[in-house]
């Protein structure tokens, strides 16, 4: 039945969090017609792979498979399972070969995404490194030597250079996935259908939700601040021009890029391929060989870059970020301001809504008078189970229309902001219904043409791309028929 296989689907897509290997697709139903050539045991023994590491060591790993311009190596589970765990993540009855399977179809997706030229921002990448080093640090008692030898790498610079590779490789699998669905569309008829279809099966019930709203307060980042960032990125270009100073010694003391400091601040971008946001990738393309640049600002901070090598389409480009300083006294300003906020909420003069729509800082939510926007459903409900455990820590103590006390907060581009929450509106669980939960019955109406013109899009792609599968995981027994030549 269409809502079954559609719940099969669901309930069977792993999250990975946020630590390397993000999401599994479809987990149970991954196989849409997938083809690929057999090595049998008589033929040929399971091909291993010979890498040199930085020490000149050779060390060997078979491979599980190959997809287009990617190998799957047989560690490559194993360190696949370790990292949901990092994650918080929870297996399940997810076997070995549907874990494989989910590494198959991230290859696919990938390899096609760089023959689209699909690109990536390399800054966001790089910068979500130093959290997904603690969170695997977790899972080794905080020893980097274990950890180290788990992963069979010789430094830590060595495995962070892996975890890029592999963040680098999931963005741009989700962002093909996301170009393989970006045109599929529903008709209101169709979502109707769907749901008669669903009533037929027996309807769902949706847990219980909750509608959330915040006010949000940012420490104001002075002039004075932006213009000691200024004139020390002015300062460090001096020293380097006239004195020979080292431009990696300025990385490796000063910038607030940690994520780059293992590689000195090197990225390597291309014009066709441009992987920072605008600002940096104007800058390193108008430069010459040699050449540092003036300080420039992005959503980061300020910025110097030198142009080391061109070599064709691609520039080899180091760079220094300096975060503006927050003062004390910004920082005392923003608490006072939301402080102030509260006091005129729980005293009644002003609404919740009015008071964001004044005073929050927080663009996404303040014209809605704060609520916010659920970023997967992309409304305002968010289903208990499903909340962000951030979220969820910081209202679950909260009775419905109760002001929460001032919450002192961060994200990637804040270090420091103070906010306060209230829960608008709480939807208890229920069985399904058309009026109203039309958006929540057209999201999954939606999902399942998505999955569709997945297994569609994966059909057509795997006939032109190039796969071998090895050993073991040819006995595999998936549901879809992956090993068509067996």
């Amino acid at each position: 039945m269409k809502l079954q296989k559609m719940l099969l689907k669901q309930n069977n897509s792993k999250s990975i969090s946020n630590i390397l290997l993000t999401v599994f697709w479809s987990i149970i139903g991954l196989s849409f017609g997938f083809s690929q050539e057999i090595i049998k045991d008589e033929d040929r023994k399971a091909e291993v792979l010979r890498v040199k590491d930085k020490s000149g060591r050779i060390k060997a790993d078979g491979v599980a498979a190959v997809v287009g311009d990617f190998i799957v190596l047989d560690s490559d589970v194993d360190r696949r399972t370790a990292q949901i765990k990092a994650a918080g993540g929870d297996l399940g009855d997810v076997t070995r070969c549907e874990l494989f399977g989910s590494i198959l179809e991230e290859k696919l997706y990938a390899h096609q995404a760089i023959q689209d030229s699909i690109v990536v921002n390399e800054l966001q990448i790089r910068s979500q490194i130093d959290q997904q080093i603690q969170g695997i640090l977790g899972e080794f008692g905080g020893s980097m030597d274990r950890m180290l030898e788990f992963y069979k790498k010789d430094s830590e610079d060595a495995l962070r250079e892996e975890i890029y590779e592999i963040n680098k490789n999931q963005s741009l699998a989700t962002q093909m996935r996301e170009k393989v669905i970006a045109d599929v569309e529903i008709t209101p008829e169709e979502v109707r259908q769907f749901y008669n279809e669903m009533k037929r099966d027996g309807l769902p019930t949706f847990g219980t939700e909750l509608q959330i709203s915040n006010i949000v307060v940012i420490p104001e980042v002075t002039e004075e601040s932006r213009q000691k960032a200024i004139d020390q990125l002015k300062g460090f270009k001096k020293d380097v021009e006239e004195n020979g100073a080292s431009f990696i010694t300025k990385v490796l003391f000063f910038t607030d890029d940690t994520a780059s400091k293992s590689t000195n601040g090197l990225y390597t971008l291309n014009r066709k391929r441009p992987r920072m946001v605008k600002e940096f990738r104007d800058v390193a393309f108008s430069l010459q060989e040699g050449e540092i640049s003036e300080p420039f600002e992005t959503d980061y901070g300020y910025h110097i870059i030198l142009l080391e090598k061109i070599r064709g389409q691609e520039y080899d480009v180091r760079h220094i970020l300096i975060r503006p300083e927050i003062t004390p006294d910004a920082i005392e300003e923003a608490q006072k301001k939301i402080e102030d906020v509260r006091e005129k909420l729980v005293a009644g003069t002003v609404t919740f809504e009015e008071a964001a729509r004044e005073f929050s800082d927080e663009e996404q939510s303040k014209n809605e008078g704060g609520r916010l926007i659920n970023p997967i459903t992309q409304d305002f409900n968010f289903e208990l189970t499903k909340m962000d455990p951030d979220i969820y820590a910081q209202v679950q103590s909260l009775k419905d229309g109760e002001i929460s006390e001032v919450i002192q907060d961060s994200d990637r581009e804040n270090p420091i902001k103070f906010k306060i929450m209230k829960v608008t509106n709480r939807i208890n669980e229920h069985e399904a219904d058309f009026s109203r939960d039309y958006l929540k019955i057209k999201r999954l109406a939606l999902q399942d043409k998505h999955f569709d013109a997945i297994g569609k899009w994966q059909k057509e792609t795997i006939e032109s791309t190039y796969i071998k599968i090895n050993g073991e995981y040819r006995d595999c027994e998936f549901s879809g028929n992956w090993l068509k030549n067996k």
